[in-house]
């Protein structure tokens, strides 16, 4: 069975020998995805693990995020981090309590969750959780999934790709340049650093991005800004579905 979307045609998998058949040996044939017009802002998808098609650049990409952040060494030498950030989270609200003031729990977790993150790719805290200074980039973030997210006729009609008609795709050039600008300035300090000798014992995420791209050119700086935005999306969701199920 089959369906027409638009100028697509979409296969329906409906029988358990043909899902078995292209979910088990042809796996690998079948795993590349349909790419939304939307995420060709700035050549995302051609930088982006989420978009790659299985090769040798979307290999060495995977293999840098999994060495370098969610192996299971990384994850046990954080927890530390993990449980200053908790700590933090917690003296914020025990002071609002004590202040008479309204905890925002899900501005407080995002921050939590940012800093947390932030910490381990570039060694510093991206939110004062004292401060409103964070709330630019959570609406920066969160407006790339809803732009993401949205459904697109340029997708289903590709005569449409040089029209853009619903405006997606350059609401989305703009909140990635601005993304890309603000990880470009905290690159550049870390280069500064580097260069001038005064750069610590970080061995964080960037530090180790950057002597991968200065060893063995695997990845470039491009690649490295488009890592830090794909770590750094799925965010704004994810605290949302758990403040939800609170």
């Amino acid at each position: 069975m089959s369906l027409k979307l638009g100028q697509k045609t979409a296969v329906v998998i409906s029988s358990p020998a043909l899902a078995k058949e292209i979910l088990q040996k042809q796996d690998l044939a079948f795993s590349t995805r349909s790419i939304p017009n939307a995420v060709h802002a700035h050549g995302h998808h051609k930088y982006s693990t989420v978009w790659l098609p299985v090769a040798d650049q979307w290999r060495s990409l995977r293999k840098a995020l999994n060495s370098n952040i969610f192996s299971g060494n990384r994850l046990d030498g954080s927890q530390n981090l993990r449980q200053q950030k908790v700590q933090e989270l917690i003296q914020y609200v025990g002071k609002c309590c004590q202040e008479g003031i309204a905890v925002d729990i899900g501005s407080a977790a995002f921050k939590t969750s940012l800093n947390l993150l932030s910490n381990t790719i570039f060694s510093i805290d991206m939110a004062d959780p004292t401060q409103d200074s964070v709330q630019h980039f959570r609406h920066l973030i969160w407006q790339i999934m809803v732009e993401i997210g949205k459904p697109n006729l340029v997708d289903y009609f590709s005569i449409l790709k040089k029209i853009d008609p619903q405006g997606i795709r350059r609401r989305l050039k703009s909140h990635f340049g601005d993304t890309f600008e603000m990880f470009g300035r905290l690159i550049d300090e870390r280069l500064e650093l580097r260069r001038s000798g005064k750069s610590g014992a970080e061995n964080d995420v960037i530090d180790i991005l950057l002597n991968i791209s200065e060893e063995n050119g695997e990845i470039n700086r491009t690649h490295i800004e488009h890592l830090c935005l794909v770590c750094f999306l799925p965010f704004p969701p994810s605290i949302n579905s758990i403040i939800i199920s609170f």
